[in-house]
């Protein structure tokens, strides 16, 4: 509680003196004409596109947009790929490109397979930030999110903790999807290098699928009985082993960390079904991927210097933090 405390407490901080610095600044034709800085037209439009639109996961993301654009006086629209389906999500942005909006960002479910029609918007003059899953080869101007793989450490730790040092563990993941990578990654690098006596038995991709994940974690408990351990790095998946888990009744043996803050998983975490999930900074991504989005739209930073493929240097990048949710400070995350 206290870090979450602390967490939201740097960004009011760094906001605020982000509004008292523009706000001295003369804006270009963004400014209202009544000395208020940082305010746009209404008839600019930005664009969020993510996957799976329907999915809980979006609307803090959503929210926080729609947030940010209210205070800049523009207008936001949110569209995205219905299903898991990356040709859709290239389908859904190619005919965002195509109405020219002020600024687009996106959640990329696909590390490269965007890249193309990232470039496309970028070289239209069309200003693109990433957020939550990155594309990092595409010229996109920055990226708002997790540090998932230090997420993945932290949970390497906390899993350590759970099964006292000691143990088989699994992983069940998206492996084509880029934050999914970075936090298996910082779990299994960390419990290489700092639990010799933990062993990553296995690492399965349960496809964003409650169903699915179930399965899986059925098979690795039948080939693994002794099995301590489940990361589960997305939450519909963390929802399929944890009933898995209870259904061959080894939900007692077996602990369970997921991610995110959806109502089941909170639930699952209150129950001790699942021992730990993971908080993103959601709404922040969503928040400052519009004010980044703006700034470059109005000239108040400089594209060529936001543009790393100018230098082959990686683009700028927020971490929007993360907390870890047990049954102790569970209630606090349910939506009010």
């Amino acid at each position: 509680m206290k870090k979450l405390i602390l967490v939201y407490a740097i960004l009011i901080s760094a906001f605020l003196i982000y509004l008292v610095n523009y706000q001295s600044r003369e804006l270009p034709a963004s400014s209202n004409g009544n000395g208020v800085g940082l305010q746009g037209d209404i008839d600019e439009k930005y664009v969020m596109v993510t996957f799976l639109v329907g999915i809980d996961y979006w609307k803090n993301v959503v929210k926080g947009f729609e947030d940010a654009a209210q205070a800049l006086n523009v207008s936001v629209e949110y569209r995205g790929a219905t299903q898991y389906d990356v040709n859709e999500q290239i389908t859904v942005l190619e005919q965002v490109i195509a109405r020219k909006p002020s600024g687009i960002a996106i959640s990329s479910m696909h590390p490269n397979a965007l890249n193309a029609t990232i470039d496309k918007a970028i070289n239209a003059g069309i200003p693109v930030v990433m957020f939550d899953s990155d594309a990092p080869d595409s010229k996109a101007y920055s990226f708002l999110g997790t540090d998932n793989f230090n997420a993945g450490v932290t949970v390497a730790h906390k899993m350590a903790k759970l099964i006292d040092n000691s143990g088989k563990v699994a992983v069940i993941t998206l492996p084509n999807q880029q934050n999914h990578m970075d936090r298996t990654r910082g779990f299994r690098e960390t419990v290489e290098r700092q639990y010799p006596n933990i062993e990553v038995v296995a690492i399965e991709d349960g496809k964003g699928d409650e169903l699915v994940s179930g399965n899986l974690a059925v098979e690795i408990i039948k080939e693994h009985p002794d099995l301590k351990g489940v990361f589960v790095t997305e939450a519909n998946g963390g929802v399929g082993v944890a009933k898995a888990t209870k259904n061959l009744k080894v939900d007692n043996q077996v602990k369970i960390i997921g991610f995110d803050t959806d109502k089941q998983t909170l639930d699952l975490v209150k129950d001790g079904r699942i021992s730990a999930t993971i908080a993103q900074g959601t709404w922040n991504m969503g928040f400052w991927s519009l004010q980044y989005l703006f700034e470059l739209k109005h000239g108040l930073i400089e594209p060529e210097s936001a543009q790393y493929i100018a230098n082959n240097q990686s683009p700028p990048k927020m971490d929007t933090g993360i907390t870890v949710v047990t049954k102790e400070n569970v209630d606090i995350y349910y939506a009010k």
